[in-house]
């Protein structure tokens, strides 16, 4: 710790992400990466853009961008807002709609930027213990004093709250913001999007790094009733007005407008999630129902740590959660078939050794 440190600095414990291994031999399933490319259009795009462009500014308000969104979304523009990546969409979000001094809630097993965040922005906050089957009990989160964050489908378990049971939290919020995350909801049955006409105090928050294929771009959106968009942008606009670069910019148009390619590599995804859930049932695991592009699992004879070592070991990464009362989970992206089957190939082999199967 050094001396030279704010109290900011000092209370903050940083977000971990998962291992980024520079090894193209290994298997990466850790991260919840799309395992397929961008369509052609995006690196088209991004080539034209490489002209004279990158000397100049990108638009502050990037309209294009937020006009394509709207009109997949069917939304005007003034509902969208644009980020660098969903992440900055977030902390701007616990910024402009969370009050110091007023609790807000999220589950205990959630998305574990959240609780960085309010620590962070000074926000008290409530984790709300999720039902034994890690499912969300929506009435836990009814009139919260500061507002309510969740995912959904929600990480890492993949476990989605339906609409009904959503809708649910944010009318019983009326005078608190409800952000829910879909980052992964385009690997799930359906969006809160239809809801923001309704709900002035709903906020649904999505991005580009998943079914979209632009983990790299860094492009994220949050689509919301136009007053919580200019809460946004003032939160924006009061650290950097270009948050996004040119060819981020354009490349995730692209991808927007690209809608049958993207719909293609999402249904591939939910097959060989389907297919590998069955696979690993059959296995001795206990697979939670996900609605996203990865499963959690656990195993009945093999601790999670262990599987992780050795899958590690084995040219495999997954993700390792060394967390009460998940520690015994493992989180698996769900990569290509070629990938799954490779996976399925060394983690029998695993199980054979370490097991009577």
């Amino acid at each position: 710790m050094s001396k030279f440190w704010s109290s900011i600095v000092t209370r903050t414990e940083p977000y971990i992400p998962g291992e980024q291994i520079n090894d193209p031999s290994i298997i990466k399933l850790n991260t919840n990466e799309n395992p397929y490319p961008p369509s052609d259009s995006v690196e088209n795009a991004i080539k034209d853009e490489l002209g004279g462009n990158l000397k100049r500014y990108p638009s502050p308000t990037v309209d294009s961008l937020r006009e394509t969104i709207a009109e997949n979304y069917h939304v005007g523009k003034e509902s969208i807002f644009v980020g660098n990546g969903s992440d900055e969409i977030l902390g701007f979000s616990f910024m402009a709609f969370f009050e110091p001094g007023k609790t807000i809630r999220f589950p205990n097993i959630s998305y574990s930027f959240y609780p960085v965040y309010a620590k962070l922005f000074n926000i008290p906050f409530d984790e709300v213990n999720v039902n034994s089957d890690f499912s969300l009990d929506p009435s836990a989160f009814f009139e919260s004093d500061g507002g309510v964050i969740f995912p959904n489908p929600n990480a890492p378990t993949g476990i989605l709250l339906s609409l009904s049971a959503v809708e649910s939290i944010i009318v019983q919020n009326r005078n608190q913001v409800v952000i829910i995350d879909e980052a992964y909801i385009d690997f799930a049955r359906e969006t809160a999007v239809p809801l923001v006409a309704k709900y002035p105090n709903l906020l649904v928050i999505q991005t580009t790094s998943k079914s979209r294929s632009l983990a790299g771009l860094r492009v994220g959106y949050a689509i919301g009733h136009p007053d919580l968009i200019e809460g946004l942008n003032r939160i924006k606009n009061s650290f950097n007005s270009y948050t996004l670069d040119r060819l981020a910019i354009v490349g995730a148009n692209a991808a927007l407008l690209d809608k049958s390619y993207y719909e293609a590599i999402t249904r591939k995804i939910i097959q060989t999630r389907e297919w590998i859930s069955k696979e690993l049932t059959q296995l001795g695991f206990h697979v939670l129902p996900s609605q996203a592009n990865f499963v959690f699992a656990s195993h009945k004879k093999v601790t999670a740590i262990n599987l992780y070592t050795l899958l590690k070991q084995n040219g495999i990464l997954v993700r390792h959660f060394n967390q009460e009362p998940i520690d015994n989970y493992l989180r698996i992206t769900i990569g290509s078939n070629t990938e799954m089957k490779l996976f399925m190939e060394r983690l029998k082999r695993i199980l054979r050794k370490n097991t009577h199967l």
